[in-house]
């Protein structure tokens, strides 16, 4: 028995020693754990920052021109026929623009939510358009006139109008995710432009009154002839219309995507892309696609 026990204790010796020359193993440190985790970075804060980029403008002046040409032919026989009239296109510029930007991140986990401000100054974002149109309108609604005269209305219309984008601020709420050093986002928000926009139309009427006489001849033959008359002006609708405001405000509504990336400690690099769409100014619409690049600062 005093064998046993005592081949038990140096057996139990030897293990020990045995377990105190092996190697520290990475597992036994917890390292696998670390290994399965990310390296997370604080987006929470405040920050401020600029971009510079490149903005398309797609003006859409197809109705510019409408509230002068009723404003022209208002209580006429021919504000009905001409209401629909459409003189002009849309149009596309581009032009470079630069922007500011302040804002704050809130961070719960993985989960990002900010509020942010923007201004952006936009260079020399102009376009114009012009246009014409004829059209020979025959006896129209609500006009008087004998059995046996047409009267033709020769309408010819031409118009031009322009738009120009100075300026415009954001207020824009945004969602992200913390990738690490990354962050991708998505935006929407409320916008008001400042820009310069003007219309004008020209009208040209004239009457033309053709005579229908018909007649029985000596046979028992009716003979029908027309006597065309001969074009006069009509100067209560021959008149040219002006309309011109400068630093108009337009409200809208943005939203976009972007991706934000550390560059070290608080200073951050970011790309995105902004859609805005304003409200109509003197019928005329104007939608911008904008795509920027710019720094920032968290603090």
């Amino acid at each position: 028995m005093r064998r046993l026990l005592l081949a038990a204790v140096m057996l139990g010796t030897v293990s020990a020693a045995h377990a105190a020359d092996m190697p520290d193993l990475p597992i036994l440190r917890g390292s696998f754990t670390d290994g399965l985790s990310k390296t997370s970075h604080n987006w929470d804060g405040a920050y401020v920052g600029g971009s510079a980029g490149y903005t398309a403008d797609a003006s859409d002046f197809s109705q510019s021109v409408v509230g002068l040409t009723n404003f022209i032919f208002r209580d006429s026989v021919l504000q009905q026929p001409t209401a629909s009239w459409s003189l002009l296109n849309k149009t596309n510029t581009q032009s470079t623009s630069f922007s500011a930007f302040v804002g704050r991140n809130w961070q719960w986990y993985d989960a990002i939510m900010g509020l942010e401000g923007t201004y952006s100054y936009f260079n020399n974002l102009a376009t114009s358009t012009s246009g014409s149109n004829s059209l020979t309108i025959v006896n129209p609604a609500g006009d008087t006139h004998a059995a046996n005269v047409t009267d033709n209305y020769d309408v010819t219309l031409t118009g031009t109008a322009a738009a120009k984008v100075k300026d415009m601020i954001t207020l824009r709420g945004r969602v992200g995710w913390d990738g690490g050093d990354f962050m991708p986002y998505a935006f929407a928000g409320a916008a008001v432009g400042r820009m310069d926009v003007s219309r004008t139309v020209t009208s040209n009427v004239d009457l033309r009154q053709d005579v229908t006489n018909s007649v029985t001849n000596g046979l028992g033959v009716v003979v029908t002839t027309t006597t065309f008359g001969l074009p006069v002006a009509v100067p209560a609708q021959s008149q040219t219309q002006v309309q011109r405001r400068t630093n108009a405000f337009a409200v809208g509504w943005t939203a976009g995507l972007g991706v934000e990336y550390c560059i070290w400690d608080g200073l951050f690099a970011r790309v995105e892309y902004e859609y805005v769409k304003f409200s109509p100014v003197m019928n005329t619409s104007v939608t911008l696609n904008n795509a920027r690049v710019g720094l920032g600062y968290k603090f």
